[in-house]
């Protein structure tokens, strides 16, 4: 009998070293990158009552309101290691697409000393939805997920390219296939300027990113961003959200990153979104397990409104920015249990409840931005956004200053009514800082 009460309490500790994170408030999180979407996964973690503390790698001037920096770049996977396992890390979130497309979910899933330590994030094949755009367009028309028509072009099939715009009208679609830091995408009024185009980008225009380059099928519409979180077998849909990336007031002017967002999304509604769910959200979930793809973190899904009818642009293996700056303020529930799902492959145990409220983020940037960050921002400049506190009506408008594109200070505040984040974009004369922080001003009505 002692034997076996001994076993019996010995598989119970197990367990619960096991699941200790569920149990215990002791959690300790590395979160990657250095983004206003990475401030506001930050700002929603440190929420979290599981949170021990928080780590951000590299982190910016505004997550140190969050949680600690640590001195260690996305790619430096070394580094990474290192932090991990001097800080007694628990989970690692990943924020950016860049160390996901590079493997950073299998250089821990190999490595005996880091494998036990989750990442949240796909796998370095099932980050291949984003890193490649012919790999994932292959999965939608493998899995009947609806999508504009397209060609693969290489400077081996070239003619086809061009008879495949030939045979198109004028706007004319053109994707570099790999990751080409948002501006990989080009769509063209004139047929010679996109042959033109096409030419200059398989060679080398975009580097190794456009060595393969996607024509495709011009589709009139109206965009929105879905995003899922999935352990994958389950999903849950957050909130959607519907970013804005021309630089000029009335959508004009050069392409951004994007300018700002909001969610909810007026036109995604109830009948819109189940087309959404049954026709590409599922069918994704289903695909990758079909094909034996390791996912499990965010999955995004750029679509288009085409007359009620949702089409599939592209897939990101991430939260997007600047929608991660709206949608993590409308998550009232615990993000960290959420994530706990994704880790433990229980996510349809977790509940998700969302705030009905509009959130809304504007960005603020130098002028001459995208082409040159110049004007106040410019050479390490003081620009002063609010210059005081006012509490009136738990509305709070907040202090703000920019030194050398570092924060000065940061205030985040919760039950109001409308929010408005804005992520500044600098130049302090060696490189920009695109996004890089991220403050939320909360508005009465």
């Amino acid at each position: 009998m002692r034997e076996k009460g001994l076993l019996i309490l010995l598989i119970f500790a197990i367990y619960i070293v096991k699941h200790k994170n569920h149990y215990f408030s002791d959690m300790k999180i590395l979160l990657l990158g250095s983004g206003g979407r990475e401030h506001a996964i930050a700002w929603k973690i440190a929420q979290s009552p599981k949170v021990e503390k928080l780590y951000i790698a590299p982190g910016n001037a505004g997550t140190t309101n969050c949680g600690e920096n640590i001195n260690v770049s996305v790619s430096d996977f070394e580094g990474i290691k290192k932090a991990a396992l001097e800080k007694g890390v628990d989970m690692v979130v990943v924020g950016p697409e860049a160390p996901l497309v590079d493997g950073i979910y299998d250089f821990f899933k190999n490595d005996a000393q880091l494998k036990s330590i989750p990442v949240i994030g796909p796998s370095k094949e099932g980050a291949q939805m984003e890193g490649s755009k012919d790999f994932s367009k292959q999965f939608m028309m493998r899995h009947n997920i609806p999508t504009a028509g397209y060609l693969s072009v290489t400077k081996d099939n070239i003619d086809e390219g061009v008879a495949f715009l030939k045979s198109h009208k004028a706007p004319y679609v053109l994707k570099a296939d790999g990751l080409a830091a948002g501006k990989g995408v080009l769509i063209l009024n004139d047929l010679d300027e996109a042959i033109k185009e096409l030419d200059e980008m398989l060679g080398g225009k975009f580097g190794d990113a456009s060595s393969t380059v996607l024509l495709e099928e011009f589709l009139s519409g109206i965009e929105c961003s879905v995003f899922a979180i999935t352990d994958g077998n389950d999903y849950k849909i957050l909130p959607v959200a519907k970013d804005y990336k021309r630089i000029g007031e009335g959508d004009k002017g050069l392409n951004t990153g994007g300018m700002g967002s909001v969610s909810p999304v007026s036109f995604a509604d109830d009948v819109f979104m189940k087309k959404v769910e049954d026709r590409i959200v599922r069918p994704t979930i289903e695909g990758l397990k079909a094909d034996k793809i390791d996912y499990k973190g965010f999955l995004f899904f750029g679509l288009i409104n085409v007359g009620g009818e949702p089409y599939t642009i592209e897939y990101n293996a991430r939260m997007g920015d600047p929608e991660t700056e709206v949608v993590m303020l409308r998550i009232k529930s615990d993000l960290v249990d959420l994530l706990e799902g994704v880790a433990e492959g229980n996510l349809a145990e977790k509940t998700l409840e969302i705030d009905p409220r509009y959130a809304v983020t504007v960005m603020l940037v130098s002028g001459g931005y995208p082409e040159a960050a110049i004007g106040i921002l410019a050479g390490g400049r003081v620009l002063l956004l609010l210059g005081y506190v006012l509490e009136r009506d738990e509305s709070y408008y907040l202090a703000l200053g920019v030194d050398h594109g570092e924060f000065l200070n940061l205030v985040l505040l919760e039950h109001l009514l409308y929010v408005l984040a804005v992520s500044l974009v600098v130049k302090d004369g060696h490189q920009s800082l695109a996004g890089h922080c991220v403050f939320y001003l909360i508005l009465t009505c």
